[in-house]
């Protein structure tokens, strides 16, 4: 019913109020900041429409720069009228994120809060917009200053006996040195820990569904949709290409791949279809392995199951047995191979287990003991990796150090731990150590 039409720039102010006229007489130059107005739009002269203007002084702006927000009719043919009218003014089209960017780069939020914003759009589930709006606030990023201001404060105390050998400056040892290296990356990996929990809400799992054909796989998809999104018939072989979907279970949200039933077939597009299969499994971090429980596995299910056994050997893939049809009176629960994490009886048909379902594969990505509205939690892979490195580098300065070599060589390890923290929000690490030294020592004495 509404579009906002947002300016931003130093020359915000005087572009819009070639478009927006108050009804008060009064210039947008004239209103104070922090105010809404009433007025009119105009278009090449005439008015096209009323609405409100409000006036954002810089730097009391989401940008930081000067920003005047014009509420119109959201019509898509007056909402284009407007937009041409303000590009005519003088302003230019916005590009991808570019408000966030030029909040970033005038020092109104870091970049952890930036991808935060997007975050808050994308999230399907409740915990994805706390997190997200946790991370807006600042959780994550104070938390990474935090273990920064640990590094350079270590940095410190190593430079300045270095730097400075005939003042009393510092008696830390390198046991002692070791120990704080060592507490440090104890922070710094605690924190990567919580990405697993992090990436579940935000990115979302890939989870692919597996099995036979007619074991229920499809109608499993539309259980845990709520909707019918995949065609289920007693027809084997219903479903020949990967049907996708994003879904959220418990705590976590799955990013869905209904897959065709993996089975021994001549037909062509079967074969296409199996080998789509196996190559959602081998792509996923979830697995759902479908089972038919109202038979006793067949030679079809036999094979699945050693194709899944081999699959996940070896590798970090979490494989859940959901055993169907739990509703027939022939239902038995079959013996499984162990390397099933989980063994769950369900009822695709009444949506019998199906809570078990969602909060069991919930808890084996998502971490119950974090609060997402005040615990630092990672959400990216961006963030990870940055984290990770800081994490590679804090261990080979405790490894160089305690293998004897010179706390000089440690300290350029602990510098680039320092470096990869401040990726994360994009902070300048320029004259940090330095600045720290001379605030904290009396070097000058």
């Amino acid at each position: 019913g509404i579009a906002v039409i947002r300016v931003s720039g130093h020359e915000a102010i005087s572009v819009s109020e070639k478009v927006f006229i108050p009804v008060s007489g009064k210039k947008l130059s004239e209103v104070k900041s922090l105010t809404a107005v009433y007025g009119t739009v105009v278009s090449d002269g005439a008015a096209v429409d009323d609405g409100i203007a409000v006036v954002f002084r810089a730097p009391h702006s989401y940008t930081g720069e000067n920003v005047v927000e014009i509420s119109v009719h959201g019509g898509i043919l007056l909402t284009e009228t407007v937009l041409a009218a303000v590009f005519s003014a003088g302003a230019e089209p916005a590009g991808p994120g570019e408000f966030t960017k030029r909040a970033f780069l005038n020092g109104k939020i870091d970049l952890n809060g930036a991808e935060a914003v997007a975050d808050v759009i994308d999230a399907v589930s409740r915990d994805g917009i706390i997190l997200a709006r946790s991370n807006i606030n600042g959780t994550l990023s104070r938390k990474i200053s935090k273990i920064a201001s640990n590094i350079t404060d270590l940095l410190a105390d190593a430079y300045v006996t270095s730097d400075y050998p005939d003042e009393d400056l510092s008696d830390i040892s390198d046991d002692d040195f070791i120990s704080r290296a060592s507490g440090i990356k104890n922070d710094v990996r605690s924190l990567l820990s919580s990405y697993s929990s992090g990436r579940a809400v935000t990115e979302g799992i890939k989870t692919a569904i597996v099995g036979t054909p007619n074991s229920g796989k499809s109608s499993l998809l539309n259980s845990l949709c709520g909707k019918d999104r995949a065609i289920v018939t007693d027809i084997p072989g219903t479903t020949r290409d990967t049907i996708e979907e994003t879904v959220v279970a418990g705590r976590a949200v799955l990013r869905l791949a209904d897959t065709a039933g993996i089975r021994e077939t001549d037909d062509t597009v079967d074969k296409i279809g199996v080998e789509r299969a196996k190559l959602a499994a081998s792509d996923a971090e979830l697995i759902l392995c479908v089972v038919d429980g109202s038979r006793p596995l067949a030679d079809d299910d036999l094979v699945m199951l050693d194709w899944l056994g081999k699959l996940s050997a070896g590798s970090d893939k979490k494989v859940v047995a959901v055993v169907n049809k739990k509703d027939l009176n022939s239902f038995n629960m079959p013996l499984l191979p162990n390397y099933f994490v989980r063994v769950i009886a369900i009822s695709a048909l009444t949506g019998e287990g199906l809570d078990v379902l969602k909060e069991t594969v919930s808890d084996l990505f998502v971490n119950g003991e974090i609060d997402f509205s005040s615990d630092a939690v990672l959400s990216n892979a961006r963030q990870a990796a940055a984290i990770e490195n800081a994490e590679k580098y804090i261990s080979n300065a405790i490894e160089t150090l305690a293998h004897g070599s010179g706390r000089d060589i440690a300290a350029l390890d602990l510098e680039a731990a320092h470096t990869a923290l401040c990726e994360t929000d994009g902070r300048a690490t320029v004259s940090e150590i330095t600045d720290r030294i001379f605030s904290r020592f009396c070097v000058g004495k």
